[in-house]
């Protein structure tokens, strides 16, 4: 073979990189996530209908932004599952990484606060509200973080701490940033909840009785969520000192219906749109709540949107490719002896099951609301693009593991 022949096939291996999953990844995850992106796009599009009345542009706007964030997500995918390996976690590049995430959630304090909470960078593109949510890439990092410091350590550790000392750090630093800070409670419930599930997989002596406590307290924290929506529940929720949009959130929780024409009243009209959905919905493009004064109907609230068009049909489109993407990734992390490799994956999976269960309870009624979008559905970039590298990255150890490469 000549050189010419060789640097040729070696520029199109290395173009190809862009474009196209290893040979060894899953198909069911990236077909599954494909769907849910398309799909996504095209309830983005209904249920943005309603919003771009009087805004001319706006749907082209949101549509054009959504399949942007789309394109870079696939291309980050892709690049990452032939790419990413195990071994950069050991790299003194890592560290940086981690770092460089606290100045970019520190930076969102610079700009302008929405819905109550700074969690956003905007992005100066002529007059067009373009914006990047770092806590959202947050949850991605956070399983590497775990997985750098505690995963496949055979190391003997006089204290614990000197094993999870430092990955509990980070993980704390960006909980209090997005929380006390950002005031952001939805994100920052979302990286502790993915945080502990993956604390609790690495089996080195030195994390057990840290892995107890965070058990415990795990149980403590859902037994206390369940009482704070009961009746004397919500008397302690409004005598404790948070904001008043968190304390209606625990009331309309409790009860829409307390008052329906204020703080229930989003809930109100989601359930109503479930109700009118029934098994076949009323078409898609025709819901009729999108084109009333119905709050976040192309975000937070969009499944409200997709069953009310869809039906329960259209919900099981979303929830099908959900359930292959779990059942996939749970799979292989059972049959790997790699630490750092099942941290990834099930971080990977516990960030989709997380979202699922919050927005899904939330938009129902059966937990309070926290502004958690329903991942590859709702609109919003950061989300999709924070998800999609997720996916690379489990990819990655998906086709290194099939290879042979890792156990």
């Amino acid at each position: 073979m000549t050189a010419a022949r060789a640097s040729t096939i070696k520029a199109s291996r290395r173009h190809r990189l862009f474009y196209r999953m290893p040979h060894y990844a899953d198909p069911y995850i990236h077909w599954s996530l494909i769907i849910l992106a398309f799909y996504g796009l095209l309830m983005i599009t209904s249920a943005s209908m309603g919003l771009a009345i009087g805004q001319p542009g706006y749907l082209a706007f949101v549509i054009a932004k959504q399949a942007v964030f789309l394109i870079a997500g696939y291309f980050s995918m892709t690049y990452l599952a032939n790419r990413f390996s195990l071994n950069f976690l050991k790299s003194q590049d890592f560290p940086k990484l981690a770092v460089g995430m606290v100045f970019a959630l520190l930076a969102c304090l610079a700009f302008p606060e929405v819905n109550g909470a700074k969690a956003w960078i905007r992005v100066p593109v002529s007059s067009l509200d373009i914006s990047i949510q770092p806590s959202e890439f947050t949850k991605t990092l956070v399983p590497l973080v775990i997985a750098a410091y505690c995963g496949d350590v055979s190391r003997h550790y006089e204290k614990g701490r000197d094993l999870w000392g430092r990955p509990f750090l980070f993980v704390m630093l960006f909980a209090f940033i997005i929380f006390i800070l950002q005031s952001d409670f939805g994100s920052m419930a979302v990286v502790l909840s993915i945080a502990i599930v993956c604390f609790l997989i690495p089996q080195n002596p030195a994390m057990r009785k840290f892995q107890r406590v965070l058990g415990v307290l795990t149980l403590v924290g859902v037994a206390g969520i369940i009482y704070l929506l009961t009746p004397a529940g919500i008397q302690l929720v409004e005598m404790l000192p948070i904001a008043d949009y968190q304390k209606n959130r625990f009331i309309s929780a409790f009860n829409p219906f307390a008052d329906q024409y204020d703080t229930g009243y989003q809930l109100i009209n989601g359930l109503i749109s479930f109700a009118s959905g029934g098994w076949r919905g009323l078409g898609f493009g025709n819901s009729v709540r999108k084109y009333t004064s119905f709050p976040a109907a192309n975000t937070d609230f969009i499944l409200a949107i997709v069953v009310e068009e869809m039906g329960m049909i259209g919900f099981l489109l979303i929830f099908i490719p959900y359930l292959i993407i779990l059942c996939r990734l749970f799979h292989y992390a059972l049959h790997m002896k790699s630490e750092k490799g099942r941290i990834i994956l099930i971080g990977t999976a516990m960030y989709l099951l997380i979202h699922c269960l919050f927005n899904i309870g939330g938009v129902t009624a059966m937990i309070p609301l926290t502004g958690v979008p329903l991942l590859m559905i709702s609109s919003g970039g950061s989300s999709t693009l924070a998800f999609m590298v997720s996916i690379g990255l489990a990819q990655a150890v998906i086709s290194q593991y099939r290879k042979g490469l890792i156990q």
